[in-house]
Order: structure tokens, then sequence, then C-alpha cells
């Protein structure tokens, strides 16, 4: 039962009482509600409090990203009488050095880490010590949403741990690997168990996030009442797998699914990775997944449930329907995909007009020493078909040659002057180089100009909403029937360098029909991650102001600023198509190449730049994930923003982002 008043809602509790003789609950004749509800949790509590660890780690990183790690204690739980320890794994992502364990009654160890479950976000300890007190567990089907939740911790030198008091809110969260708990949760508390009221352990505490993955993914729902803890159930059915050593990482089939409402739509496969278990096993596009493990799947987030407790080497059996059929498959889960590679045509489509009807692809330019160059595709020709596939619009084109193999070739049917042509093309990996020479394709803005054309030229707006400003410049040649680009300006910490960046830009704006717009941050010290939806607001209300080529939108940063564009760009990967980083290293984890999301990067630093090698680093990084990036290096030249000749490269770079 649920009180009324909740014992002050979320109630940090200490057991101070509890672990003293109890006389003062066997004195009290009649107790009232809250009373018996507080005792309750402190004896539940007192259950389970031996089995409760405190960690400290030394040395290691001092952030991870833009998170910093910290060196405060954190809490662990005893799984095994012989020495194991389960916790979060952001207790680790600073590569600790040295890892102690203090028990309830005041004993330290040293420990190793064991391994690591990077699905559930768990590590596993261990420390040479027998006999430990290891904790009753709940049993997954006894959970109940509304059922009390202890979450405790133990951070600090008393010998008590710290309690919080929340409620179960939800069953089967983050794609049914966790609950969900209103519980305080924090830092303080990741690793430490979360009890019901009977003294059992019902899970692990740990942040987690459903949009996110990544080692600190869900830590900034601390103290939110969003909290996730993972059934203890479920990590001793992992644990003799963690116990050997080796890391638990998340079962991968390799397909992508058509794009939908993830709680209406079919499960239909959009596409099949190459050489991944589900193309070994005879997937196919268009198949619509029926059932996984006899669970039956009607709606795309019931496929992300039914592998979300799945693990690299598991096998599942999955059932599809293809045409009339049913066919079932056998598929070994891996824990990484080849890379996806970008295939390159090598052809510059022509950007349509507005109202201008779609009848194939225009070709404005070919790029050179490019397989359409070689195929013998010419500016002027407009592709129609690609092998025995009509071709209507770019998009559609662009998805066509994705779908396609470095190496491959393809048959491009092409009008030219009204004549058809069948031109065969080997597609190639996409280059790296910009060519030194290429033709904007800009058309005037109508003289006069319409009365409701808006503004141009340089000028400051404070967007409705916000308590954050921008500036922007448009060029005196905007014309509204065609899409211009988008440089979304990210300054660096301490200085804004406005009056530089729109002197530097103005003329390559002009030249290549671009629109550059300059947020500014809360505090000039630098940026905050949590202005990052004031910058997704902005670009959204200039899309609604011009006519943006949503190809061409690029976020660009110097120094530090780079930081905050990089996590702009990874968080809102369906908004931007590049970043432009000047003397940076990326130092955040990018997430994976995606063909329906593409991204491409373009680098540039002075070699004599302290920070070169990481940018030269940064370039391999990215390359090794098959990401399309340009190193540009600056000779002689330290930490310094680009000069004009790199500039220029950069305005050529932006106007072929929608190469295909």
């Amino acid at each position: 039962m649920i009180a009324a008043k909740r014992v002050s809602g979320r109630l940090i509790l200490g057991l101070a009482m509890v672990l003293a003789p109890s006389i003062a609950f066997g004195q009290q004749a009649e107790p009232d509600l809250e009373a018996r509800e507080e005792k309750a949790f402190k004896e539940a509590s007192a259950v389970v409090a031996p089995s409760v660890v405190r960690i400290q780690t030394v040395g290691g990183l001092d952030r991870v990203g833009r998170v910093l790690t910290g060196t405060a204690a954190t809490t662990g739980v005893v799984v095994s009488p012989d020495g194991f320890v389960i916790s979060s794994a952001f207790n680790f992502v600073s590569r600790p050095s040295s890892v102690l364990v203090t028990l309830f009654d005041g004993r330290r160890f040293p420990a190793k880490i064991v391994a690591n479950d990077r699905a559930r976000m768990l590590t596993l300890l261990k420390i040479e010590a027998d006999g430990l007190s290891v904790p009753k567990v709940a049993a997954r089907k006894d959970f109940r949403v509304g059922q009390w939740a202890i979450a405790m911790g133990r951070t600090y030198e008393s010998p008590l741990p710290s309690l919080s008091v929340g409620i179960i809110s939800a069953l089967d969260r983050i794609w049914g690997r966790a609950l969900q708990t209103d519980a305080k949760i924090s830092p303080a508390n990741y690793g430490g168990p979360l009890v019901d009221i009977r003294g059992q352990v019902i899970g692990v505490l740990v942040p987690l996030s459903q949009r996110q993955a990544g080692r600190t993914a869900g830590v900034e729902w601390y103290d939110s009442g969003i909290g996730f803890a993972i059934p203890m159930s479920d990590i001793l059915e992992t644990l003799p797998r963690l116990k050997t050593g080796t890391d638990l990482l998340p079962g991968l089939m390799g397909i992508t699914l058509k794009a939908g409402d993830v709680y209406a739509s079919a499960a239909i496969i959009d596409r099949v990775r190459f050489n991944s278990p589900a193309e070994k096993s005879g997937l196919k596009p268009g198949d619509i997944i029926a059932s996984v493990d006899g669970q039956p799947i009607r709606r795309l987030v019931q496929v992300r449930n039914a592998l979300g407790n799945k693990y690299a080497g598991d096998t599942i059996t999955v059932v599809v329907r293809r045409d009339k059929a049913s066919v079932e498959q056998k598929i070994e889960l891996t824990g990484k995909l080849e890379p996806y590679t970008p295939t390159f045509l090598g052809i510059l489509p022509s950007r349509k007009k507005q109202g201008e009807p779609v009848n194939g692809v225009a070709v404005r330019g070919i790029l050179p020493e490019s397989p359409a160059s070689i195929a013998m595709i010419r500016p002027g020709d407009r592709v129609v078909q690609l092998d025995k596939t009509p071709v209507t619009d770019a998009a559609g084109l662009f998805d066509l040659i994705s779908r396609r193999r470095v190496g491959e070739k393809v048959t491009v049917h092409v009008d030219r002057g009204g004549a058809r042509q069948s031109l065969v093309a080997k597609l190639a990996v996409v280059p790296s180089e910009v060519p030194a020479v290429l033709e904007s394709e800009i058309i005037t803005a109508p003289d006069p100009k319409p009365a409701d054309l808006p503004k141009t030229g340089r000028f400051n707006q404070k967007l409705a909403g916000h308590d954050q400003d921008f500036w922007a410049y448009v060029p005196e040649n905007y014309n509204p029937a065609r899409g211009f680009g988008l440089v979304v300006w990210i300054h660096p910490g301490s200085d804004t360098k406005e009056a530089d960046i729109h002197d530097l830009w103005k003329p390559v704006c002009d030249e290549r029909g671009l629109i550059l717009v300059g947020p500014r941050a809360k505090e000039i010290a630098g940026w905050n991650l949590n202005e990052a939806g004031f910058i997704e607001a902005m670009v959204k209300h200039i899309q609604e102001k011009y006519n943006i080529d949503d190809q061409r939108i690029v976020l660009h940063g110097f120094s530090d600023g780079c930081r905050f564009a990089y996590h702009l760009a990874f968080k809102y990967r369906s908004l931007f198509r590049g970043v432009v980083a000047s003397s940076e290293p990326l130092k955040l984890r990018p997430p994976e190449n995606r063909p329906d999301l593409r991204l491409q990067f373009f680098l540039s630093c002075g070699d004599k730049d302290n920070l070169y090698r990481q940018v030269q680093q940064t370039r391999s990084r990215l390359d090794a994930m098959k990401f399309p990036v340009t190193l540009s290096s600056v000779p002689d030249d330290g930490h310094n923003y680009p000069p004009i000749p790199v500039l220029d490269a950069i305005g050529r770079w932006i106007e072929m982002l929608d190469r295909i």
C-alpha cells in the first residue's frame, strides 16, 4: 500500500536506529502508518546492508567527453561469497589505475576489474575475500508498478549506507533491460542495490538512456526522479559468463527497419548490413519480422525489446513473412558489425527549384577521376534509371547507390539531349580530396526584390521562447527559389569572434549560397550541454524563414568550440550533414556511420599546433569508422583560425556535400 504521505516522498535515511537495539519499535504500542512504513524501510535496508560495499577509484581521466568523472566514492553489491562484486560501469569510465573496496565491517581490499556487461552497463569486480554476505534476490515475476523501492548507497565513512525511498514507476524500460524508479538516484549510489520492502534486492542502479548509448549515457537524469535498475535476477543469469573475464557485448543482427511509428508500424526490414549475421542467414530487405524466439512481433518497438537482453554469441530464431510465405532463420548474434562504407558515383545533382517538376536527376557537375567521370557521364545529363530501378529524384538515387557495395558495377541510364544512354560505372569509396575548382550553382535574387523577402545582410535576433540570441549573415543575393546552405558557427570559450567570422565568411557565403548564423552561449566562458536545445530551435527557425538545403547544414567550430559542435552533430543526426572542426581533436566516441543519416567531416589544423597529432588521430578514427573525412594541414601555423585558402576549400567542400 502506498501511503498518502510517503515519509517525505524521497526520504534519505540513516540506519543508526536499525543497527542499534530495536527497543523503540517494540515499546511503541500502536505506531501509526508512517511509523510502520519507516520501520519497514529501515529493517529491509538493514537486511541488505552487509552486502553493500564502498568503492573508491584512484587515478584515471578527469573527464570523459564533456562529463566530469569525479573522484568521490561510489557503491557496489556483493554477488558471490568468494569476493565478486557488481557495480555500475559508469564508476570506472575514468579508467582508474586502482580500485579499492571497503566492506560493511570496515575491511578494505584492492579490487581488479574482471569484465564488463556493455549492454547493461555493469562491471564485475573481484577482491580476495571469502565468506561475504550475499543478499536475497527478488523474483522478476513479482515486480509491480507502484511497489516500494529503496535505493541504497555506501559512499561515506559512516558504516551505515544512505537510503532513498520511492516506488517502481515502470517495468521493462530501455528495451526490456531495466526497470524505472523515482527513488533519488545519483553517482553516489550508482552500482548500489534497489531493495524491496522485504529486504530483497530488486536490481542494481545504473545510469541508462533510451535514446543514447555509451559509457556516460543517462548520467544527465540523476536526481531527476527518473532512475533505472538492472534486475538482479538477470545479472545472476549472466554472472558465470562475466566471471570468465570476457566482456558481454550487445547482440547485433545487422538490420535496420523502415522508419515509422515505433508503437504502430510493422517491423519491415529496410537494410541488411553486408557480411552481417542477418545477411549470412538469408534475411532480405522487405522481409516483415513476425516473431523473435517465439515472441510475436507486431510493432517496431517489439524488435528492440526482443533483442534488448541478447548478447553477442547468443542464437535467436527469427520468423519473417516474405511475400506470402513464412521463413524461419537461426541467427547467431555478433558484438561488432563491419562498418558501413559509403559508396560513391561522383555526380553533383542539380538542386531542384521550388515548384519544379521531379523527373530524374539533372547532373550539374561531375567530380574529377570519379566513377561517373570514367563512365563518361556528363554535366547536363539527366539520370532516369539505375540498373532496373527508375530514378525520380536525388534522394532516391542516393538511396539506391548507398545500398551497393564498393567495387560493384551499376548501369546508369541517362537522358542526354532527348536520347537514352546506358553507361556502366564501378562504384568507389568517397574520396577525401576537395577539388581545387568547383563551380557554384547560384541563381541571383530577382531585381527588384519581392516585398515578402526575409531579412538579408547582417543582423541580430533573439529567439522567441529562449533567453539566448544569435547573429546572422544572409547574402544579398538570397533567392528563395533555391535552397541555400546553412553554416552554424559555434564560437570558442571567452571570444565569440563575431566580427572576424563575419568578415572572413561573407565572400564564401556570397559565392557558395550559404547563410551564416552565430548563436551566443549563455556564459561567454563556453557552452553548456543544456544549450543544445537552443541550437536545434534556432536552426529550425532559420529553416522556417529561409529556403534551406537540408543536405548542406553544417556545424563549424574553432578550438574548444568544436567540442560542442561534435556533441550537436552526434545528438541531432537527422539535422546536421557536416562538421567543420578547426584546431581541436574529437574526444567523444563517434556514433556508428549510417547510410540514412550521412555525416561528413572537414578537419583543419596548423602543423605547428600542439594538438596537430591528436587532430591527425581524429582523422584516423573517423576514417576507420568509414566516415568521409578531409584533413587540411596548414604549414608552419600554430593554434590559429584557418586562413582564407582553407576557408575557400571549406566552401567547396560544403558545395559538394550533396554529392552522390
